[in-house]
């Protein structure tokens, strides 16, 4: 009798089975995104027929102009649209940024782990750090992998599952909680971050349509990001562990620990030769980057943060960081002797990525037909109209705001041109009524970051899925978006409480 109670599952994970069930029901995720496509393709022709379209303005991301727009909708299947779909295969795919981004990251962190330094790494995390705070740790590494752009994608969600792995804990739950901190909580840290900057230039964009002597810093948001980043780690570890972890329960699969082949003496040898080649791998990046008129500064401005070549080149420089480090790893530990073994071990991680390359392939099709039909901007300024236009005090507008950059966030991931829809709309519709422009830009933080995880439409999805089936073969979008969706929910709930406290008090954004 006691082991059917324990056994008896709970409502909410009866619930996120049933999500799982229906979600994994769907084909493979590059059908999905043919499929989506091919409604893209049909609905572009319908509301093309129907003469569909909508004016706005929006802020340019490079120029910061403020310019008046139309959006049409551009049929797919008129001879131009047939044209784009099938010249521009090439372009869309080369122009899809994960590609490029895992391309070069891997040769790093390829190199890395082959040579066995991430094994290693996880071995120190695991054996120095208290058990109870793992969690905690993986999240917040997450939160604060936004500083060097998608990296976090790359590096921290397989490390998160090899940790729980290695604790013999269920590693999806791992997967899960580095997940959440890399994506549910993104766009807030700790530090300033170069997406903060384009917000915040933005943002100011929009300010000066009816304010032209009202500027926002760069730090304008920084207290309220800052205890966000805190507390949201504090929600994901619960979530990971009173919800996702038990309903997931003891893993089963055949994924096992691997056993170092390393002996203590040569893995601590090569654990000190990679740390001697992190050290130098900062000093020659500060060489870089610090000196007045380094290379890696703005040459016309001289600012490291923003639209500099430090953060246009960040997984170049990750990867460079890695290689070096992996590399170092390698020679001290004996697992990479040559240079030729170095090129070998890159080689075999790249003949790894051949399924998640065809599926970017495909969703690289996909985004491209729908940018090119114009429906998804349509459909975020006609709901940006329809709350502009209704009679609502600060508090319900602001909430409202919340809700509409969520649901925005599903069909339009990318958190610079969603924003660059949204602010010339809200920010002069919130100035009005008194609100601070800080107080919206950091209500569009909360809205647009839990969505991501569960969004098919949010570019490393598909990656995330096949993250999954390393540890769980039948794993599918269902798999992710049940283990993902506690997270959205609890973090979009508890955000926007603590966004609604912090306006209501009173209480400073930031400097």
């Amino acid at each position: 009798m006691r082991a059917l109670v324990t056994e008896r599952k709970t409502f909410m994970q009866q619930l996120l089975d049933g999500v799982e069930a229906i979600g994994n029901k769907v084909p493979h995720p590059a059908i999905i995104f043919l499929i989506m496509s091919g409604v893209v393709i049909v609905l572009s022709q319908l509301f093309h027929m129907l003469g569909t379209s909508v004016s706005y303005q929006v802020v340019d991301p490079a120029s910061h102009e403020i310019r008046d727009a139309t959006a049409t909708v551009n049929s797919l299947l008129t001879p131009a649209g047939i044209s784009f779909i099938i010249t521009s295969v090439i372009r869309n795919f080369l122009g899809f940024g994960p590609v490029g981004v895992i391309l070069v990251a891997m040769v790093g962190v390829g190199l890395a782990e082959e040579a066995g330094l991430i094994a290693a790494l996880i071995r120190k995390i695991v054996s120095g750090a208290p058990r109870q705070l793992i969690t905690f740790i993986i999240v917040a590494m997450g939160v604060l992998s936004s500083v060097a752009s998608d990296a976090g994608y790359l590096v921290l969600i397989p490390l998160g599952a090899s940790a729980f792995l290695s604790l013999g804990r269920h590693p999806i739950a791992g997967l899960a909680a580095a997940f959440a901190g890399v994506a549910v909580v993104f766009g807030v840290n700790l530090i300033i971050t170069p997406v903060d900057a384009v917000l915040t230039e933005i943002t100011n964009d929009a300010i000066h349509l009816i304010s032209p002597g009202t500027t926002l810093y760069l730090t304008a948001i920084m207290w309220f990001s800052m205890v966000s980043a805190v507390v949201m780690c504090i929600v994901c570890t619960i979530v990971t562990e009173r919800v996702v972890e038990p309903r997931l329960g003891p893993y089963h699969g055949d994924a096992v620990v691997e056993a170092s082949t390393v002996d203590a003496a040569a893995e601590a040898r090569g654990l000190r030769n990679a740390l001697w080649a992190l050290i130098g791998s900062l000093v020659v990046i500060g060489l870089l980057a610090l000196p007045p008129g380094a290379p890696l500064r703005n040459p016309e401005t001289g600012a490291l943060i923003g639209d500099s070549p430090l953060m246009n080149s960040l997984i170049v420089l990750i990867a460079a960081v890695f290689f070096a480090c992996g590399y170092a790893y390698g020679r001290g530990a004996g697992t990479i002797r040559t240079l030729t073994q170095a090129i070998a071990a890159i080689t075999k991680t790249f003949a790894g990525l051949g399924g998640l390359i065809f599926l970017f392939l495909v969703i690289s099709q996909f985004l491209a037909h729908f940018n090119y039909s114009n429906l998804a901007t349509i459909a975020a300024v006609n709901l940006s109209h329809v709350i502009e236009q209704a009679n609502m005090g600060s508090v319900t507008l602001l909430i409202v705001f919340v809700l509409v950059t969520f649901l925005v966030d599903l069909i339009i991931p990318a958190a610079i041109a969603k924003w660059a829809i949204l602010a010339p709309i809200f920010v002069p519709l919130f100035l009005k009524l008194g609100v601070s422009p800080a107080i919206v830009l950091a209500a569009y933080h909360v809205g647009d970051s839990p969505a991501n995880a569960v969004t098919p439409l949010m570019a490393y999805f598909g990656m995330i899925v096949i993250f999954a089936q390393k540890y769980q073969k039948d794993a599918g979008v269902g798999t992710v978006v049940a283990m993902m969706l506690p997270y959205t929910v609890v973090v979009f709930v508890v955000w926007l409480i603590l966004l609604i406290l912090w306006y209501m008090l009173g209480i400073p954004t930031g400097i």
